[in-house]
């Protein structure tokens, strides 16, 4: 007695729902990419107890090897040399007026060469944070 089987196995794939995940996963990393901004210079910030609410448009940072990169608003950091820093810091604070300068110097860095770049903040009556990683 030979059964015979109703329904036909059907041997095709859709790909439909794969596409949609792949979509939605291409959007998801899309947005998320932009609001991310890391810094790309690696630091070690010093320790702080108080965290300001300010919100800095330029970043100056100073990493271990003295070196000095500046961004203005979301741009990518550059690297300056010391003598370009006061130029750069002008330009920005005449596309912004009220613009905060935050500083990113590593903790390794010499005290007086943090004091330099304040008193290049000082000198042109900008305002300055020192951005420090939080105390644990």
């Amino acid at each position: 007695m030979a059964l015979k089987r109703r329904n036909k196995v059907n041997p095709n794939f859709s790909m439909s729902s794969m596409t949609d995940i792949i979509f939605l996963l291409l959007i998801f990393f899309m947005i998320t990419s932009t609001v991310v901004n890391p810094n790309a210079i690696k630091i070690l910030l010093p320790q702080g107890k108080n965290q300001t609410n300010a919100k800095p448009l330029t970043r100056l940072t100073i990493d271990a090897d003295l070196n000095y990169y500046v961004a203005f608003e979301k741009q990518k950091e550059r690297k300056v040399s010391f003598d370009e820093i006061a130029p750069f810091l002008k330009e920005c604070a005449n596309k912004e007026p009220d613009m905060y300068v935050a500083l990113y110097a590593d903790e390794s860095v010499a005290y007086k060469e943090v004091v330099k770049v304040l008193n290049i903040a000082v000198e042109n009556n900008f305002k300055m944070v020192i951005a420090t990683r939080p105390k644990q």
